[in-house]
């Protein structure tokens, strides 16, 4: 009876709204998006729209590559040679588990998600820190235990926001384990006749019969963005989703997705250039960009601990009004903190 109760219970999933105006001093918008690092994916809805601007065409097409390493020794991001190369400032955060935990050696402190009984760790570097002096005892320990005590190797995905370096240098640095370039993937469609829901800025809530809430716009976000059949016809058993009321049909709306390694500060050149999409008049009263984490990360904002054994969802979604308002909603699944 006690596993039947745990497969009834439902993993904690957690939504946070909010509003605010990109014109705002206090907007937390920038923020909020360069400081969620770990990004795989990117879609953006545009109602009332058949074909994007060549400006947010440049922006889909430019998100540069990422890269893919096979079998990399852990020590090799310690380096001094690496950091000086490709870090700024950073830290190397590391979730272990408790045998690989205790036969590396190093400090850290259990995950807030253990439970009773402690099986997981959260091992933290900073890396200007640590390169900073490599005759320290810190440095030489952590050397010892990625090197010799726990030689850890991992498959590495990994991207570079470049500031007037070429692109070839992350190539040529990691030449000696196969690495593998790869350019993101782009989908891009046109829903002709796509069922919206009324939103006003100032609703965040909704209002029967007046405007749709920013919780019922996420589920059918979710719909939308998986091609769902939103029409709940009642032959349908895959699909019982529709559209929230109130609503409107639109003409045709654009779908954008990309699919990669996604660095934060392309993230928000793209959140720029979609808020000077209402410069001028345009039919659409808002327009949405959604971006999901990937599961596995170590954190989802800044150095919050992100769990995946219970779905691992760190997501967040901007709604943006023809008035310069916005909405943002952030979800985190299970074993997470708060969204900031």
């Amino acid at each position: 009876m006690a596993t039947l109760r745990r497969l009834r219970e439902v993993p904690r999933h957690l939504l946070v709204c909010e509003k605010s105006n990109f014109g705002h001093d206090k907007s937390r918008h920038r923020h909020l998006v360069e400081t969620h690092y770990y990004n795989y994916r990117v879609s953006f809805l545009i109602p009332e729209c058949g074909i994007l601007s060549k400006e947010l065409k440049d922006l889909v097409m430019g998100f540069g590559p990422y890269y893919f390493v096979k079998g990399l020794p852990l020590y090799e991001l310690i380096t001094h040679e690496f950091i000086n190369t490709f870090v700024k400032k950073g830290k190397l955060i590391l979730s272990l588990d408790k045998d690989t935990y205790e036969e590396t050696g190093l400090q850290g402190r259990p995950s807030q998600y253990s439970g009773r009984k402690t099986m997981r760790f959260i091992v933290s570097i900073d890396l200007m820190d640590l390169s900073s002096n490599l005759d320290s005892k810190k440095y030489k320990r952590v050397s010892w235990a990625f090197k010799e005590k726990k030689p850890l190797k991992f498959d590495f995905l990994l991207a570079w926001h470049q500031t007037g370096a070429e692109g070839s240098t992350m190539m040529s640095y990691f030449s000696g384990y196969g690495i593998q370039e790869h350019q993101p993937k782009i989908a891009l469609s046109t829903t002709p006749d796509l069922r919206c829901p009324v939103l006003r800025s100032g609703l965040l809530g909704g209002e029967p019969e007046a405007a749709c809430s920013a919780h019922e716009l996420f589920d059918w976000l979710g719909a939308v963005f998986s091609h769902a059949d939103l029409n709940n016809e009642p032959y349908n058993f895959v699909s019982t989703c529709c559209c929230p009321q109130p609503s409107s049909v639109v003409a045709q709306a654009s779908l954008c997705s990309v699919t990669g390694f996604l660095l934060p500060e392309r993230i928000c050149v793209l959140l720029e250039q979609l808020c000077r999409y209402f410069d001028e008049p345009k039919l659409a009263p808002w327009v949405t960009l959604s971006v999901q984490g990937f599961a596995d990360s170590p954190v989802s904002w800044r150095e919050s601990e992100h769990g995946f054994q219970k779905g691992g969802e760190h997501l967040y979604n901007f709604v943006i009004f023809n008035n310069r308002d916005y909405w943002l909603q952030m979800a985190v699944g299970a074993d997470d903190d708060c969204p900031p």
